[in-house]
């Protein structure tokens, strides 16, 4: 693939917040530690804290692993070395769409690994690990039951159960039908529909099937995936657990940070609540309330504690204490020996909001990277770009701008009439002077008379580049037909899309040309065709 790249802010596709913290905006420093560079990773490297957890980290996922293991070198050697103190992690988390759902999941995990081999050609004598930590506790799983292909809706239809992690996935066959009808009877065809077969009809449970179907398309990169829902982890959050249940010790942190975030003109992403956790088994996930009597509550299930049962049910079961959007990323945090967290743009938002709180429990903050964005198209759809007098900066641009553009380019005849209306403006400014010497108060009817004029010759261009858009309605067509093909639905491909066809079409080439191409400390969007 050949590669080309722009810059974020003329995409028109992200937000105010994630172009300014990629611009290095003062107003946003505050908001984050080190900045995401080399030089901002050697100083994360000096300021980590010591990691106590190897033994317990590396226990636990191999034991997740269990079968897979064996399988991957790669992987089985980055977990033996995340037992040596020179060790970090880099970490991306996404939740468990179905199939990877659109692309930017594999972007997101793309970007883990590319700027794991970076960093170690910077720093040789450590040692960094690519991490894609597992949402099994997120309970939203209609935003994750679909995925598209082609345009085509693949959903799995079943009621939710609890966290999305713990799903049964008996019920799965008719999406998996579905996934792979599509995919055709090609090579990688056939590849791709073993590894959904190997992963969504062989695990019981959707964080197993998932785990098993991400670490097909990457573990010859050593990817690491890591499922938190876990009694062993949850043993060493939970100090922090209890200060943010029963202290209610987080909210005002992250609410004073979304208030300046927002006196600054930025939006905040997130909300924090008094208590920042849910109870989690495997019937559901609710929120915990604290009530006026001092109680607290598990909404929606009639389960309530006295401040001494809760105490008693943490330390008994800490597995149940699931942590809401806001305290997971410290829970991350806690449990690796992490240096960065890779994000897209929603998300390195939401941490902004979330620094605050680190530092008053004490826990590193990472650096903020934003994923990788890319479009990928071909050579056909490159070739009627350039035919059409378009780059692909420009074709960022909305529809109506890009045909009325083209057209103007493309036309022989002048479009404008600002020559014509300065003349009369001219006039104009004659007739006023007249009739301001017959009568001062003809003035204001003199101006009625030429603002009638002007809108009469403005609507005018308008019927001229309408009509000469139909001298050209051939090479309009095809720009039509090219922007749908790289913004599906009027959105950027990543967005929406499954990486199937992709794979359909390149195999695992298709992840050797996003690991080349990739440069994630670059910030740049990445077109590749």
């Amino acid at each position: 693939m050949k590669a080309t790249y722009i810059d974020y802010r003329d995409t028109n596709s992200f937000s105010k917040t994630l172009i300014a913290y990629l611009e290095n905006n003062p107003e946003l420093q505050e908001f984050y530690g080190n900045k995401p560079n080399l030089e901002g990773f050697g100083k994360q490297i000096d300021q980590k804290n010591g990691f106590k957890y190897r033994a317990l980290l590396v226990d636990q996922l191999r034991e997740q692993y269990g079968d897979l293991l064996p399988e991957s070198t790669a992987v089985s050697s980055n977990l033996s070395i995340l037992l040596s103190e020179n060790t970090y992690t880099v970490t991306t988390g996404h939740q468990l769409n179905i199939f990877t759902g659109p692309l930017y999941f594999i972007f997101k995990i793309m970007t883990a690994i590319r700027l794991a081999a970076d960093l170690k050609k910077a720093y040789p004598d450590k040692n960094f690990v690519p991490v894609y930590w597992m949402a099994t506790e997120d309970h939203d799983f209609e935003e994750i039951n679909h995925t598209r292909v082609f345009g085509k809706k693949i959903a799995w239809d079943t009621p939710t159960v609890s966290a999305t992690g713990r799903m049964d996935t008996s019920s799965i066959d008719d999406a998996v039908k579905q996934y792979k009808a599509i995919l055709g009877l090609s090579d990688n065809s056939c590849k791709l529909n073993a590894k959904v077969d190997g992963a969504y009809l062989k695990f019981g449970n959707l964080a197993d099937a998932t785990r098993a179907f991400v670490h097909s398309l990457f573990q010859e990169y050593g990817l690491v995936i890591i499922d938190a829902d876990r009694a062993a982890f949850k043993e060493v959050f939970k100090p922090i657990i209890k200060e943010d249940i029963l202290g209610e010790k987080s909210y005002s942190a992250i609410q004073r940070t979304s208030d300046n975030l927002e006196k600054l003109g930025f939006s905040a992403q997130v909300q924090s609540r008094e208590i920042n956790f849910f109870y989690l088994t495997d019937s559901f996930r609710e929120r915990i309330v604290r009530t006026d009597d001092g109680r607290y509550e598990v909404l929606h299930q009639g389960l309530y504690f006295t401040e001494e049962e809760l105490l008693q049910e943490i330390d008994a079961h800490p597995e149940r204490f699931s942590p809401n959007v806001v305290m997971r990323p410290m829970y991350e945090e806690v449990i690796l020996p992490n240096l960065a967290y890779i994000g897209g743009g929603a998300e390195i938002v939401y941490w902004l909001q979330l620094k605050a709180n680190f530092d008053q429990y004490g826990i590193d903050f990472p650096i903020l990277v934003p994923r990788n964005s890319a479009m990928i198209t071909d050579d056909t759809i490159a070739g009627k770009i350039y035919r059409l007098d378009l780059t692909f900066k420009s074709i960022f641009k909305p529809i109506l701008t890009l045909k009325n553009d083209y057209v103007r380019r493309q036309t022989k005849h002048r479009l404008n009439l600002n020559d014509e209306w300065m003349e009369l403006n001219a006039i104009f400014g004659k007739i006023k002077l007249r009739a301001h010497k017959i009568d001062p108060s003809l003035g204001p009817s003199t101006d009625a008379v030429k603002a009638r004029l002007k809108k009469a010759i403005k609507n005018l261009e308008k019927k001229l580049l309408k009509a000469e858009k139909r001298n050209h309605g051939e090479a309009l067509t095809q720009l039509e037909r090219v922007k749908e093909k790289l913004f599906p639905g009027g959105g950027l491909q990543e967005r929406t899309e499954n990486f199937a066809l992709l794979y359909v079409k390149y195999g695992d080439d298709l992840f050797e040309e996003l690991y080349k191409h990739f440069n994630p400390l670059d910030f740049k969007f990445s077109i590749l065709y």
